[in-house]
């Protein structure tokens, strides 16, 4: 499919580097269910009454600021109208999307909204992202400058932090385990196995890569963050936010509140189960105080060899950089070191290089497309390493074009070969030297033979960054996987449209302010008849002729206080009830 054709891009989204186009869906709106707009109400006039009390002050602004709708689940145009004024966008994405493609959307200032709703048997929670959580949930605090640019930032960081080779296989897991089960239809024996594969995927991670730990982070901050004091928090994480179950439950004693530190990026959680433990941050700034604190352990601000190794474990795509800025982006296979210093970095497939971010021309994966080695360091026995050289320095030490020298490094990586051309940086620093009829050497293993064709050689004393992804995003076409598991649409029987239709016809009856009680008293005596167990139209009838004196009003809530006995409804309708009659009722 053309993804030009699955949205319109606006001043912020044509920003997005292609390779993230292939998320981005076309937002099923005609696919919402007249069920799924009542939920969708439901949950947010539960949400806009009860979340003032215990939300961050800024919840009701941030709703009015983004456009959304108590009554209507958003459309995504809608929402980007009045999201661009305050420099972000919205695009509709199927379900969770890996960790470092959520990530580097949310760098571009663009909210990743799954756009599938989730069912009335999941109302109070839903273990699969959907447009309550992320619509009502993440863009109402986006409109606070303050934690807009938290994000935006956590998003650049976050697109950088390097990933395991088993936090895919979790993130798939994850994301069919909460596919299953937001669809009614799934077999239980299905589900079982699913969930015995995230298990056991969760029991074998071992020790938490980058992205495991940033993603704890975005967990206990975005997603479940509470802020103020630890005796009197609020809520501002959209998980919290758009669940009314545990928005309520979050604030008893009985779940921990610990206060918010750097601490938290190494505590998991399970996001098909409620939270034991909360953290509660102070304020806004805090947070990206943590963040930073974080990314100075990084790879990315670290470098070394340690950086390198971490690379070559997750399997994917990165980035070293090294002292001089250039730029090898690649998959890392191999590392040598002098005495815990790295001496040799080696890529095996497709690789480019770059400088600031750009490809250098004619160092594409085109040309360096089985892979790319290169020593680094100084040379030994000279203490001034090869970029802070002179162009009299480097005649001295035979480092010139037309020139066949023999370079060894410390470390004992030997380079000989014919010199042909240089690249240098801005500052006038070479980065790269290019050589013919060339051997590469390390003690009696040879890393590079003459038949091999031009030898380039990044130029630098250090790794002084290394990273996910690559440096430039033009330089490779197919960065990240997009899931083969897709959400599931549901199948709906025969009696379950009819429902639906029934669901519609309350709502046209809402919204063209004429009560039409032989309408509204026939579709409740269907619904009584066929559809014993739905609480949300029997709500949503009541509160159409509450304090009408009708007999239709008494027969609705009779029908209800017998549903009340059930107690997967009872809270629900308990709820609903004390929003229409505004008082507290005990049934």
């Amino acid at each position: 499919m053309n993804t030009t054709h699955q949205f319109n891009l606006n001043s912020v989204t044509k920003k997005l580097p292609k390779h993230l186009h292939k998320f981005i869906v076309r937002q099923p709106y005609e696919e919402y269910t007249a069920q799924n707009q009542a939920v969708w109400r439901y949950v947010m006039r539960l949400n806009t009454n009860y979340l003032p009390k215990v939300a961050h002050s800024y919840y009701l602004d941030g709703i009015k600021k983004t456009g959304i709708s108590i009554d209507h689940i958003p459309k995504m145009e809608g929402m980007n109208r009045i999201l661009k004024e305050i420099g972000w966008a919205a695009v509709s994405v199927d379900g969770f999307i890996p960790p470092n493609a959520f990530m580097e959307f949310q760098a571009y200032n663009v909210l990743v909204i799954a756009s599938d709703m989730r069912t009335i048997d999941h109302i109070a929670y839903t273990p699969a992202p959907d447009i309550i959580h992320e619509a009502a949930g993440h863009a109402p605090f986006i409109a606070n400058p303050e934690y807009a640019e938290y994000l935006r930032r956590f998003g650049e960081i976050g697109s950088k932090a390097i990933s395991s080779s088993r936090d895919y296989d979790l993130y798939e897991a994850v994301r069919k385990v909460s596919i299953l089960k937001e669809d009614p239809n799934t077999e239980q024996a299905t589900l079982d196995k699913a969930m015995e594969n995230l298990n056991e995927v969760q029991a074998t991670m071992g020790e938490l890569s980058e992205m495991a730990q940033l993603r704890n982070l975005h967990w206990w901050t975005v997603e479940y963050g509470l802020i103020g004091t630890i005796n009197n928090p609020k809520i501002y994480g959209a998980g919290l936010l758009s669940s009314i179950g545990e928005s309520k439950l979050c604030l008893n004693e009985s779940v921990k509140k610990i206060p918010y530190t750097i601490d938290a990026s190494n505590v998991s959680f399970d996001i098909t189960k409620q939270q034991p433990q909360l953290f509660v941050t102070p304020n806004f700034a805090h947070l990206s105080y943590v963040l930073e604190k974080f990314a100075h352990t990084m790879a990315l601000r670290t470098g070394g060899l340690s950086g390198i190794e971490k690379l070559i474990q997750s399997k994917n795509i990165g980035t070293v950089e090294l002292s001089t800025g250039i730029q090898i982006s690649g998959i890392f296979t191999n590392v040598l070191s002098h005495n815990n210093i790295p001496i040799y970095i080696q890529t095996t497939g497709k690789t480019a290089l770059a400088f600031r971010d750009k490809e250098l021309i004619g160092h594409g994966v085109a040309y360096h497309a089985e892979g790319f080695g290169s020593p680094l360091g100084k040379l030994e026995g000279i203490n001034l390493a090869i970029e802070d050289m002179s162009p009299q320095d480097l005649k001295v030490y035979g480092i010139y074009e037309g020139k066949r020298t023999t370079l060894t490094f410390e470390g004992g990586i030997k380079v000989e070969g014919k010199i042909i051309t240089g690249k240098r940086n801005l500052k006038g620093k070479i980065i790269l030297i290019s050589f013919e009829d060339c051997t590469v050497t390390h003690q009696k293993k040879i890393l590079f033979k003459p038949e091999w064709g031009i030898y380039d050689m990044a130029i630098g004393k250090d790794i002084v960054s290394a990273y996910a992804g690559p440096a430039s995003p033009k330089s490779f076409k197919d960065l990240h996987k997009v899931s083969t598991v897709k959400t599931h649409k549901i199948t709906y029987s025969q009696a379950a449209l009819t429902l639906h239709q029934f669901y519609n016809k309350v709502r046209e009856i809402r919204e063209s302010n004429e009560l039409d009680f032989d309408m509204l008293s026939q579709i409740m005596e269907s619904v009584k008849e066929n559809y014993p167990n739905d609480w949300l139209l029997a709500l949503e009838i009541y509160e159409l002729v509450y304090d009408s004196k009708h007999t239709l009003e008494s027969f609705v809530l009779t029908y209800l206080e017998n549903l009340v006995q059930n107690k997967s409804y009872k809270k629900l309708i308990l709820s609903g009830l004390e929003l229409i009659t505004k008082k507290e009722l005990v049934l």
